[in-house]
């Protein structure tokens, strides 16, 4: 044992502790309940990305340290993808950077973009690794907070967490420095509208913002909704830092292999901070992931409408067994409204949940700072095997 009386963790991260998916997943293997806590396929992706990974290892491409940026070929790839999808042209040797996923991308960009008391605005509920992050490069987070509202969708009337756009104004401060942007929107399923995106990209280029947008689930929209990144819209380009991954397109979330697309001086600045997180990785799931991202428009359509197909199956369950669902527009998750079951804390519903049904999921609180506004809200993750979402349905309805 240490002889001083200072505490061993950093005040940064004293508030942060142990994150609710270790604790909630641990509760799913103690009372064998099926865990739709946790945002992982329970399959693999396709079979000929994984013998691409095969045949990188057997080739021996990767097994030593990749180039710094990442391998040549999965920044071609991610180029392309950008500019076949969206009509954005990046620099494939500048203006492309490889990172040990999302996460780790959202790290290097907030190390390398933040001086300690500069401002942060994020949309909460928003996923937990974003306060860790600003927190780790000493910035100050500022949450704007998405609340319960309608939309319609193909004609029909949806539940839906909003944005108040003035309120996003009013947070915009001398001290602000960046926004920080994730749509499709984890945990509620939103998808930002070229309205509020509009809206976002004027803002930002009036007070002159950097902005780090989160776009892991751009393949993963839904009904009428369309995924359109940021750095679209007019003067947004030279100011965004747009951060995508491999894991929630093609089921290989072990791999962490994500991206930053971004002008050349910003690549720069976080390739500066990235270098000494984890340097390289991933080397031959790189090759995979560059064959990956060129699979015909075939792959992304059926991907995409499997997972329309489990959310409608899991939506339709929860309903019936008495939760209001926010059927989402994007990712693949559904947020619930617990209050219809006579319940108003997600904590102690989530905690209780594994032994009254047999069933994990996440309380949405851990994503706010403003917890009370997230008390009664309870997340479910439905990118699981279709007779796994079925069972847990069954065992949902016992709450009914």
């Amino acid at each position: 044992m240490t002889s001083t009386s200072r505490p061993l963790l950093n005040r940064r991260l004293a508030e942060f502790g142990t994150t609710i998916f270790a604790e909630m997943s641990a509760l799913a293997l103690r009372t064998g309940s099926i865990n739709l806590g946790q945002g992982f396929p329970d399959t693999d992706g396709p079979e000929e990305v994984r013998e691409a990974a095969v045949r990188a290892l057997r080739d021996g491409r990767g097994n030593q340290y990749p180039p710094g940026p990442g391998v040549p070929e999965l920044r071609t790839a991610v180029a392309a993808h950008q500019e076949w999808r969206y009509g954005l042209s990046y620099d494939p040797d500048t203006e492309v950077l490889v990172t040990a996923g999302a996460t780790e991308a959202i790290a290097a960009a907030l190390l390398a973009l933040l001086e300690p008391g500069d401002e942060v605005i994020a949309f909460e509920p928003y996923y937990d690794s974003y306060a860790a992050c600003i927190a780790m490069a000493g910035g100050t987070r500022v949450p704007v907070t998405l609340r319960p509202g309608e939309e319609s969708r193909d004609g029909v009337a949806h539940r839906r967490f909003r944005l108040d756009l003035d309120e996003l104004r009013a947070a915009v401060t001398d001290r602000t420095r960046l926004l920080l942007i994730n749509t499709p929107h984890n945990p509620t399923g939103t998808v930002l509208t070229r309205e509020e995106l509009t809206a976002i990209a004027e803002l930002a280029v009036e007070r002159d913002l950097l902005v780090v947008t989160d776009e892991v689930y751009e393949h993963l929209v839904f009904d009428d909704a369309e995924h359109l990144p940021l750095a679209t819209f007019p003067g947004m380009r030279e100011r965004t830092v747009t951060i995508g991954s491999a894991g929630k397109t093609f089921s290989f979330t072990g791999w962490k292999v994500g991206w930053v697309t971004a002008p050349s001086a910003l690549v720069t600045a976080v390739r500066s901070a990235k270098q000494f997180l984890t340097y390289v990785s991933s080397g031959p799931f790189q090759y995979a992931v560059a064959e990956a991202l060129a699979l015909p428009d075939g792959y992304f359509a059926a991907f995409r409408e499997d997972m329309l197909a489990k959310r409608d199956l899991l939506a339709t369950g929860l309903t019936e067994a008495g939760f209001e669902v926010f059927k989402p527009a994007g990712t693949y998750f559904i947020t619930t409204d617990i209050r219809p079951l006579g319940e108003t804390d997600g904590f102690a519903f989530c905690r209780a949940l594994p032994e009254r049904a047999g069933v994990v999921a996440i309380p949405n609180a851990v994503f706010y700072d403003h917890r009370e506004a997230g008390a009664p809200f309870v997340r479910f993750a439905f990118c699981k095997q279709t007779t796994v979402l079925e069972e847990a349905v069954r065992r949902l309805k016992t709450l009914a």
